[in-house]
């Protein structure tokens, strides 16, 4: 079955691999997102893809590899989803996916909002329990984050005539617009305790 063989290859990609300044093993994430578009009732093709959207980025698996064992699909939604080069520093290398996702295929941007929900999900989970400490983990701090996430919303939703049919993207917009506004607020209160405290 080409599910259990996507899961498989994930697995060994990603052996040994965690998440971001975390114990948790990095192949939670992938089958975390493929679990969000089955559970949609997407097809196999982009649930494999899923699965695999961080391989060619982060292992030595290639996308030819992904393409002879799973169909041209899969490789072009992998594809689309991988970042070429990650010795660009970071801000162009978000740039480019903020461009590149505007017109990006439909089965991408599927694929892509699933990654990034996920990726959202967590941290608003982080932040709830470890609150401003959970930016630490990462290249960039908060604002820099806020741009990025928010920058996507405004990507995935360039395209205007599949969002009633497609309930990620508005679950995705949701999360980003709300946390980002709550935690706004927190560091402003924060901000505010501290300088009361020095007065």
């Amino acid at each position: 079955m080409n599910l259990d063989a996507a899961i498989e290859l994930a697995v060994r990609a990603h052996a040994n691999q965690f998440r971001n300044n975390t114990d948790i093993p990095y192949i939670v994430h992938p089958i975390a997102v493929a679990m969000d578009l089955c559970r949609r009732k997407y097809a196999e093709e982009l649930v494999i893809a899923g699965i695999l959207h961080d391989t060619v980025e982060d292992s030595d698996v290639t996308l030819a590899e992904i393409r002879d064992k799973f169909g041209e699909r899969v490789a072009a939604i992998v594809d689309g989803c991988s970042e070429s080069d990650k010795s660009v520093p970071w801000e162009e290398r978000k740039q480019h996916t903020l461009v590149y996702l505007k017109t990006a295929p439909l089965d991408v941007r599927i694929v892509a909002c699933a990654d990034k929900l996920h990726n959202i999900s967590t941290i608003i989970h982080d932040h709830k329990t470890i609150g401003a400490a959970v930016w630490k983990r990462f290249k960039r701090g908060r604002e820099q984050q806020e741009w990025y996430y928010r920058g996507l919303v405004e990507s995935f939703y360039c395209h205007h005539d599949f969002q009633a049919n497609h309930s990620i993207f508005e679950e995705f917009k949701s999360h980003v617009e709300h946390f980002f506004k709550v935690s706004n607020h927190h560091n402003l209160n924060e901000d505010t305790i501290r300088l009361t405290s020095r007065s």
